[in-house]
Protein backbone atom coordinates (compact mmCIF):
# COMPACT_ATOMS: atom_id res chain seq x y z
CA UNK A 1 0.00 0.00 0.00
CA UNK A 2 1.51 3.33 -1.02
CA UNK A 3 1.62 5.20 2.25
CA UNK A 4 4.37 7.73 2.59
CA UNK A 5 3.71 10.94 0.69
CA UNK A 6 2.94 14.41 2.03
CA UNK A 7 -0.66 15.27 2.97
CA UNK A 8 -1.60 17.59 0.16
CA UNK A 9 -3.85 20.61 0.45
CA UNK A 10 -7.17 20.07 -1.27
CA UNK A 11 -6.99 16.26 -1.22
CA UNK A 12 -10.52 15.05 -0.49
CA UNK A 13 -10.03 11.30 -0.95
CA UNK A 14 -12.38 9.15 1.08
CA UNK A 15 -14.19 12.12 2.62
CA UNK A 16 -12.00 11.52 5.66
CA UNK A 17 -10.27 14.83 6.05
CA UNK A 18 -10.26 17.28 8.92
CA UNK A 19 -10.01 20.70 7.26
CA UNK A 20 -9.16 23.79 9.24
CA UNK A 21 -11.67 26.65 9.49
CA UNK A 22 -10.02 28.11 6.40
CA UNK A 23 -10.65 24.92 4.45
CA UNK A 24 -7.06 23.65 4.48
CA UNK A 25 -6.19 20.10 5.43
CA UNK A 26 -4.46 19.94 8.79
CA UNK A 27 -0.84 18.81 8.96
CA UNK A 28 -0.07 17.11 12.26
CA UNK A 29 3.07 15.48 13.62
CA UNK A 30 3.33 13.03 16.49
CA UNK A 31 6.82 12.87 17.98
CA UNK A 32 7.66 9.90 20.20
CA UNK A 33 11.08 9.52 21.80
CA UNK A 34 12.57 6.04 21.45
CA UNK A 35 12.74 4.11 24.76
CA UNK A 36 13.19 7.52 26.37
CA UNK A 37 14.14 6.81 29.99
CA UNK A 38 16.31 3.83 29.11
CA UNK A 39 17.96 5.72 26.24
CA UNK A 40 18.85 8.61 28.55
CA UNK A 41 20.51 6.13 30.93
CA UNK A 42 22.46 4.52 28.07
CA UNK A 43 23.48 7.93 26.78
CA UNK A 44 24.81 9.01 30.17
CA UNK A 45 26.50 5.71 30.99
CA UNK A 46 28.51 4.25 28.08
CA UNK A 47 28.78 0.91 29.88
CA UNK A 48 25.04 0.41 29.38
CA UNK A 49 25.06 0.92 25.62
CA UNK A 50 24.09 -2.11 23.59
CA UNK A 51 22.92 -3.96 26.70
CA UNK A 52 19.43 -4.84 27.96
CA UNK A 53 18.48 -2.10 30.42
CA UNK A 54 15.40 -1.58 32.57
CA UNK A 55 14.65 1.61 34.46
CA UNK A 56 13.23 0.55 37.80
CA UNK A 57 14.08 -1.63 40.75
CA UNK A 58 14.88 -5.37 40.72
CA UNK A 59 13.18 -6.16 44.03
CA UNK A 60 10.31 -8.62 44.17
CA UNK A 61 7.68 -5.85 44.22
CA UNK A 62 9.44 -3.65 41.70
CA UNK A 63 7.99 -2.60 38.36
CA UNK A 64 9.76 -1.81 35.07
CA UNK A 65 9.24 1.86 34.19
CA UNK A 66 11.00 1.61 30.82
CA UNK A 67 13.02 -0.91 28.82
CA UNK A 68 15.76 -0.47 26.22
CA UNK A 69 15.29 -1.98 22.79
CA UNK A 70 17.87 -4.62 23.68
CA UNK A 71 15.63 -5.65 26.61
CA UNK A 72 12.48 -5.53 24.51
CA UNK A 73 13.87 -8.29 22.29
CA UNK A 74 13.40 -10.57 25.29
CA UNK A 75 9.80 -9.46 25.83
CA UNK A 76 10.56 -6.98 28.61
CA UNK A 77 8.27 -3.94 28.62
CA UNK A 78 7.09 -1.11 30.86
CA UNK A 79 4.71 -1.92 33.72
CA UNK A 80 6.02 -5.50 33.85
CA UNK A 81 6.88 -6.82 37.31
CA UNK A 82 10.64 -6.79 37.79
CA UNK A 83 10.77 -10.48 38.71
CA UNK A 84 9.04 -11.36 35.43
CA UNK A 85 11.42 -9.12 33.47
CA UNK A 86 14.45 -10.73 35.10
CA UNK A 87 13.09 -14.18 34.32
CA UNK A 88 12.63 -13.26 30.66
CA UNK A 89 16.07 -11.63 30.48
CA UNK A 90 18.56 -12.90 33.11
CA UNK A 91 21.18 -10.41 31.88
CA UNK A 92 18.84 -7.46 32.41
CA UNK A 93 20.49 -4.47 34.08
CA UNK A 94 18.28 -2.40 36.38
CA UNK A 95 19.03 1.29 36.90
CA UNK A 96 17.13 3.65 39.24
CA UNK A 97 14.89 6.44 37.96
CA UNK A 98 16.25 9.96 37.48
CA UNK A 99 13.13 11.94 36.72
CA UNK A 100 14.84 15.28 37.24
CA UNK A 101 17.12 14.39 34.31
CA UNK A 102 14.27 13.11 32.15
CA UNK A 103 12.31 16.32 32.73
CA UNK A 104 15.35 18.44 31.86
CA UNK A 105 15.80 16.58 28.56
CA UNK A 106 12.08 16.87 27.88
CA UNK A 107 12.32 20.65 28.29
CA UNK A 108 15.12 20.69 25.70
CA UNK A 109 12.92 18.81 23.26
CA UNK A 110 9.90 21.05 23.95
CA UNK A 111 12.07 24.08 23.20
CA UNK A 112 12.88 22.61 19.77
CA UNK A 113 9.18 22.07 19.07
CA UNK A 114 8.44 25.69 20.01
CA UNK A 115 10.70 26.96 17.22
CA UNK A 116 8.29 25.45 14.69
CA UNK A 117 4.81 25.92 16.15
CA UNK A 118 3.04 27.20 19.27
CA UNK A 119 0.44 24.43 18.84
CA UNK A 120 2.10 21.73 20.94
CA UNK A 121 0.15 19.21 23.01
CA UNK A 122 2.47 17.19 25.27
CA UNK A 123 1.13 13.76 26.20
CA UNK A 124 4.01 12.89 28.53
CA UNK A 125 7.70 13.68 28.90
CA UNK A 126 8.54 11.74 25.76
CA UNK A 127 5.76 12.40 23.26
CA UNK A 128 3.69 15.24 21.86
CA UNK A 129 1.39 16.29 19.04
CA UNK A 130 2.33 19.30 16.90
CA UNK A 131 0.01 21.15 14.53
CA UNK A 132 2.24 22.53 11.75
CA UNK A 133 -0.50 23.50 9.30
CA UNK A 134 0.76 27.04 9.84
CA UNK A 135 4.34 26.96 11.14
CA UNK A 136 6.84 29.54 12.31
CA UNK A 137 9.47 28.55 9.74
CA UNK A 138 7.15 28.94 6.77
CA UNK A 139 7.89 25.39 5.60
CA UNK A 140 5.37 23.85 3.22
CA UNK A 141 5.91 20.17 3.95
CA UNK A 142 5.15 18.60 7.32
CA UNK A 143 7.58 15.80 6.49
CA UNK A 144 10.37 18.37 6.16
CA UNK A 145 9.49 19.81 9.57
CA UNK A 146 9.40 16.35 11.14
CA UNK A 147 12.81 15.49 9.72
CA UNK A 148 14.29 18.78 10.90
CA UNK A 149 12.93 18.21 14.40
CA UNK A 150 14.28 14.66 14.55
CA UNK A 151 17.68 15.87 13.36
CA UNK A 152 17.72 18.67 15.93
CA UNK A 153 16.76 16.31 18.74
CA UNK A 154 19.58 13.91 17.84
CA UNK A 155 22.13 16.72 17.57
CA UNK A 156 21.17 18.47 20.81
CA UNK A 157 20.27 15.55 23.08
CA UNK A 158 22.08 12.61 21.43
CA UNK A 159 18.79 10.70 21.53
CA UNK A 160 16.56 9.46 18.72
CA UNK A 161 12.90 10.18 18.07
CA UNK A 162 10.33 8.62 15.78
CA UNK A 163 7.73 10.73 14.01
CA UNK A 164 4.36 10.19 12.42
CA UNK A 165 2.89 12.70 9.97
CA UNK A 166 -0.77 12.74 8.96
CA UNK A 167 -3.93 14.82 8.74
CA UNK A 168 -5.37 13.85 12.13
CA UNK A 169 -4.18 12.89 15.61
CA UNK A 170 -5.16 9.22 15.49
CA UNK A 171 -3.28 8.54 12.28
CA UNK A 172 -0.26 10.65 13.28
CA UNK A 173 -0.02 8.55 16.45
CA UNK A 174 -0.34 5.31 14.49
CA UNK A 175 2.25 6.49 11.97
CA UNK A 176 4.89 7.18 14.62
CA UNK A 177 4.79 3.50 15.65
CA UNK A 178 5.41 2.18 12.15
CA UNK A 179 9.17 2.64 11.83
CA UNK A 180 10.46 2.68 15.39
CA UNK A 181 13.13 3.30 16.44
CA UNK A 182 14.51 6.42 14.74
CA UNK A 183 12.01 6.44 11.89
CA UNK A 184 9.50 8.61 10.05
CA UNK A 185 6.23 7.47 8.51
CA UNK A 186 3.57 9.46 6.68
CA UNK A 187 -0.08 8.59 6.14
CA UNK A 188 -1.68 10.73 3.46
CA UNK A 189 -5.36 11.72 3.25
CA UNK A 190 -5.67 9.50 0.20
CA UNK A 191 -4.48 6.40 2.00
CA UNK A 192 -5.67 7.04 5.57
CA UNK A 193 -8.92 5.00 5.42
CA UNK A 194 -7.12 2.16 3.62
CA UNK A 195 -4.37 2.12 6.26
CA UNK A 196 -6.90 1.89 9.10
CA UNK A 197 -8.85 -0.94 7.51
CA UNK A 198 -5.74 -3.13 7.26
CA UNK A 199 -4.63 -2.47 10.85
CA UNK A 200 -5.43 -4.97 13.66
CA UNK A 201 -7.69 -3.24 16.19
CA UNK A 202 -5.43 -4.39 19.04
CA UNK A 203 -2.85 -1.92 17.66
CA UNK A 204 -5.28 1.00 17.65
CA UNK A 205 -4.40 3.81 20.02
CA UNK A 206 -7.21 3.85 22.56
CA UNK A 207 -7.97 0.12 22.35
CA UNK A 208 -6.57 -1.66 25.41
CA UNK A 209 -6.22 -5.43 25.91
CA UNK A 210 -9.66 -5.83 27.51
CA UNK A 211 -11.39 -3.86 24.72
CA UNK A 212 -9.45 -5.73 22.04
CA UNK A 213 -10.55 -9.03 23.57
CA UNK A 214 -14.16 -7.87 23.67
CA UNK A 215 -13.94 -6.78 20.03
CA UNK A 216 -12.51 -10.19 19.11
CA UNK A 217 -15.49 -11.90 20.78
CA UNK A 218 -17.73 -9.69 18.62
CA UNK A 219 -15.84 -10.69 15.47
CA UNK A 220 -13.92 -7.42 15.19
CA UNK A 221 -10.20 -7.98 14.61
CA UNK A 222 -9.26 -5.41 11.95
CA UNK A 223 -10.16 -1.86 11.06
CA UNK A 224 -12.25 -3.26 8.20
CA UNK A 225 -14.23 -5.37 10.68
CA UNK A 226 -14.76 -2.30 12.85
CA UNK A 227 -15.91 -0.23 9.88
CA UNK A 228 -18.51 -2.88 9.00
CA UNK A 229 -20.35 -2.30 12.31
CA UNK A 230 -22.82 0.56 12.44
CA UNK A 231 -22.84 3.34 15.01
CA UNK A 232 -25.77 1.91 16.98
CA UNK A 233 -23.97 -1.44 17.38
CA UNK A 234 -20.77 0.21 18.61
CA UNK A 235 -22.63 2.45 21.04
CA UNK A 236 -24.55 -0.55 22.37
CA UNK A 237 -21.36 -2.51 23.08
CA UNK A 238 -18.84 0.25 23.84
CA UNK A 239 -20.94 3.11 25.20
CA UNK A 240 -19.44 6.58 24.87
CA UNK A 241 -16.39 5.13 23.07
CA UNK A 242 -18.64 3.86 20.28
CA UNK A 243 -18.64 7.07 18.18
CA UNK A 244 -14.84 7.34 18.50
CA UNK A 245 -14.40 3.79 17.18
CA UNK A 246 -16.94 4.42 14.42
CA UNK A 247 -15.10 7.45 13.06
CA UNK A 248 -11.49 6.27 13.40
CA UNK A 249 -12.45 3.11 11.49
CA UNK A 250 -13.08 5.52 8.62
CA UNK A 251 -9.85 7.45 9.11
CA UNK A 252 -11.68 10.39 10.67
CA UNK A 253 -10.56 12.14 13.85
CA UNK A 254 -11.48 15.80 14.30
CA UNK A 255 -9.79 16.33 17.65
CA UNK A 256 -7.63 19.45 17.64
CA UNK A 257 -4.13 19.81 19.02
CA UNK A 258 -4.69 21.60 22.34
CA UNK A 259 -1.59 23.39 23.59
CA UNK A 260 -3.31 24.47 26.80
CA UNK A 261 -4.65 21.05 27.62
CA UNK A 262 -4.82 20.74 31.40
CA UNK A 263 -5.11 17.26 32.82
CA UNK A 264 -7.87 17.17 35.43
CA UNK A 265 -7.19 13.66 36.66
CA UNK A 266 -4.88 10.67 36.29
CA UNK A 267 -6.38 7.21 36.33
CA UNK A 268 -5.87 3.55 35.56
CA UNK A 269 -8.29 0.65 35.52
CA UNK A 270 -8.30 -3.03 34.63
CA UNK A 271 -10.92 -5.66 33.87
CA UNK A 272 -10.34 -9.00 35.59
CA UNK A 273 -10.39 -12.20 33.56
CA UNK A 274 -12.67 -13.68 36.21
CA UNK A 275 -14.92 -11.87 38.65
CA UNK A 276 -13.25 -11.17 42.00
CA UNK A 277 -14.97 -11.94 45.31
CA UNK A 278 -12.23 -11.72 47.96
CA UNK A 279 -10.33 -8.77 49.40
CA UNK A 280 -6.81 -10.14 48.88
CA UNK A 281 -7.33 -10.68 45.14
CA UNK A 282 -8.83 -7.21 44.85
CA UNK A 283 -5.82 -5.71 46.67
CA UNK A 284 -3.45 -7.54 44.32
CA UNK A 285 -5.36 -6.25 41.30
CA UNK A 286 -5.34 -2.68 42.58
CA UNK A 287 -1.59 -2.52 43.29
CA UNK A 288 -0.34 -2.28 39.65
CA UNK A 289 -2.97 0.40 38.95
CA UNK A 290 -1.72 2.48 41.88
CA UNK A 291 1.88 1.98 40.74
CA UNK A 292 0.97 3.10 37.22
CA UNK A 293 -0.74 6.28 38.42
CA UNK A 294 2.11 7.09 40.81
CA UNK A 295 4.68 6.50 38.08
CA UNK A 296 2.91 9.11 35.94
CA UNK A 297 2.86 11.49 38.92
CA UNK A 298 6.60 11.10 39.43
CA UNK A 299 7.43 11.43 35.76
CA UNK A 300 5.28 14.53 35.33
CA UNK A 301 5.96 16.27 38.65
CA UNK A 302 2.26 16.15 39.55
CA UNK A 303 0.52 15.43 42.84
CA UNK A 304 -3.15 15.14 43.78
CA UNK A 305 -5.33 15.49 46.86
CA UNK A 306 -8.35 13.39 45.89
CA UNK A 307 -8.26 9.65 45.31
CA UNK A 308 -11.24 7.81 43.81
CA UNK A 309 -11.84 4.07 43.71
CA UNK A 310 -14.05 2.73 40.93
CA UNK A 311 -15.72 -0.66 41.28
CA UNK A 312 -17.68 -2.20 38.41
CA UNK A 313 -19.74 -5.23 39.40
CA UNK A 314 -20.34 -8.35 37.34
CA UNK A 315 -23.73 -6.97 36.21
CA UNK A 316 -21.95 -3.81 34.89
CA UNK A 317 -23.38 -1.53 37.56
CA UNK A 318 -20.70 0.46 39.35
CA UNK A 319 -19.90 2.49 42.44
CA UNK A 320 -17.18 5.00 43.32
CA UNK A 321 -15.64 5.88 46.65
CA UNK A 322 -13.46 8.99 47.15
CA UNK A 323 -11.28 10.53 49.81
CA UNK A 324 -9.75 14.03 49.79
CA UNK A 325 -6.86 14.98 52.05
CA UNK A 326 -5.50 18.40 53.00
CA UNK A 327 -2.01 18.07 51.46
CA UNK A 328 -1.17 16.39 48.13
CA UNK A 329 -0.43 12.67 48.34
CA UNK A 330 3.33 12.46 48.76
CA UNK A 331 4.20 8.81 48.13
CA UNK A 332 3.04 5.57 46.57
CA UNK A 333 2.79 4.12 50.09
CA UNK A 334 0.30 6.86 51.01
CA UNK A 335 -1.72 6.09 47.88
CA UNK A 336 -1.89 2.44 48.90
CA UNK A 337 -3.03 3.36 52.41
CA UNK A 338 -5.85 5.53 51.05
CA UNK A 339 -6.81 2.83 48.54
CA UNK A 340 -7.07 0.35 51.42
CA UNK A 341 -9.39 2.73 53.30
CA UNK A 342 -11.63 2.93 50.22
CA UNK A 343 -11.49 -0.75 49.25
CA UNK A 344 -11.87 -2.62 52.54
CA UNK A 345 -15.33 -1.29 53.55
CA UNK A 346 -17.00 -2.70 50.43
CA UNK A 347 -16.18 -6.25 51.58
CA UNK A 348 -17.81 -8.69 51.83
CA UNK A 349 -19.04 -7.83 48.35
CA UNK A 350 -22.67 -8.40 47.31
CA UNK A 351 -21.57 -9.69 43.88
CA UNK A 352 -18.44 -10.30 41.87
CA UNK A 353 -16.14 -7.43 40.91
CA UNK A 354 -15.58 -7.17 37.16
CA UNK A 355 -13.31 -4.10 37.12
CA UNK A 356 -11.31 -1.95 39.51
CA UNK A 357 -9.98 1.52 38.80
CA UNK A 358 -8.17 4.23 40.70
CA UNK A 359 -8.09 7.95 39.86
CA UNK A 360 -6.15 10.85 41.33
CA UNK A 361 -7.60 14.36 40.96
CA UNK A 362 -7.31 17.87 42.45
CA UNK A 363 -3.95 17.95 40.71
CA UNK A 364 -1.10 20.40 41.06
CA UNK A 365 2.57 20.50 40.09
CA UNK A 366 5.38 20.18 42.61
CA UNK A 367 8.83 21.74 42.84
CA UNK A 368 11.53 19.36 41.57
CA UNK A 369 13.80 20.34 44.46
CA UNK A 370 11.38 19.17 47.13
CA UNK A 371 10.07 16.17 45.28
CA UNK A 372 10.57 12.71 46.79
CA UNK A 373 12.16 10.00 44.69
CA UNK A 374 10.01 7.35 43.05
CA UNK A 375 9.81 4.15 45.04
CA UNK A 376 7.88 1.51 43.19
CA UNK A 377 9.73 -1.27 44.98
CA UNK A 378 8.53 -1.03 48.56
Amino acid sequence: MPVGGEPEEGDRSGGALAPTPGGRVRKLIHIDMDAFYASVEQRDNPELRGKPVAVGYPEARGVVAAASYEARKFGVHSAMPSVTAKRKCPELIFVPHRFDVYRAVSRQIQAIFAEYTPLIEPLSLDEAYLDVTENLKGLRLATEIAEEIRTRIKAETHLTASAGVSYNKFLAKMASDQRKPDGLFVITPKHGPEFVQALPVKKFHGVGPATAEKMKRLGIETGADLKSRDLAFLQQHFGKSGPYFYWIARGIDEREVKPDRIRKSIGAEDTFREDVHDLETARAGLKPLIDKVWHYCEASGIRGKTMTLKVKWADFTQITRSKTIVAPIASVAEMREIAELLLSPIFPVPKGIRLLGVTLSSLDTVDDRSEPQLALAL
